[in-house]
């Protein structure tokens, strides 16, 4: 007869497996992914080594987890932010306001953030990171599409738009990131450059 585990167990591992990957998590936002291996996740997460084992074949099953969940986190943050200033202002509010969401999130945590961006990580981890890509453009997108059909931006891909202001908020980021440290003028900068990108449309509003 297979072995049924009862909802007792099944919550005792489910927060065994939580606790791991918030510990890996808040390593991660600490020392970076190159400064985390397993053992020092156990010992965060106070179980054995072979524990995390039972959960994760490797490194990069569970770190793939750490950057889906972080990754999640983000795209959440953004978007909760572009949505109010969507329902309050615009189209162009609202992208503004996602990026500047991302931005002011992540020099809040450098480590974590560099890592989600562009430290050197497991392939596993690294297809994380284009979903989380994906993720955000999707977001960008679908604003301005709704700003070009408002009229408010300039006719152009909202796929491309959205790739590219997300590119642009990497790699204005990334060394800044990498330092531990930025100016917070670079987030003002970044904002006016994608604001000034987006271009207008025939019914944008006088400012």
């Amino acid at each position: 007869m297979a072995y049924r585990q009862t909802p007792a167990v099944r919550q005792r591992l489910d927060a065994t497996r939580a606790g791991i990957v918030t510990a890996a998590t808040d390593l991660v936002a600490e020392h970076g992914y190159g400064g985390c291996g397993m053992a020092a996740v156990a010992e965060a997460a106070g179980v054995g080594t072979g524990t995390i084992y039972g959960f994760f074949p490797g490194k990069g099953e569970l770190f793939a987890e750490v950057f889906r969940q972080a990754s999640a986190r983000e795209v959440s943050a953004a978007s909760a932010a572009g949505w109010q200033a969507m329902t309050e202002g615009s189209p162009r509010a609202s992208i503004l306001a996602a990026a500047r969401t991302f931005c002011t999130r992540a020099l809040s945590s450098p480590k974590l953030a560099y890592a989600l961006i562009a430290e050197p990580v497991d392939p596993l981890v690294a297809a994380e990171r284009l979903a989380f890509y994906d993720a955000y453009t999707d977001l960008l997108a679908s604003a301005v599409k709704v700003g070009i059909d408002s009229g408010e931006l300039a006719e152009q891909d909202p796929r491309v738009a959205g790739a590219a202001i997300m590119g642009a908020v990497a790699q204005a980021l990334v060394i800044p990131l990498a330092r531990g440290t930025a100016d917070p003028a670079v987030v003002e900068s970044l904002i006016a450059f994608i604001d000034r990108s987006l271009g207008h449309g025939n019914h944008a509003p006088n400012v």
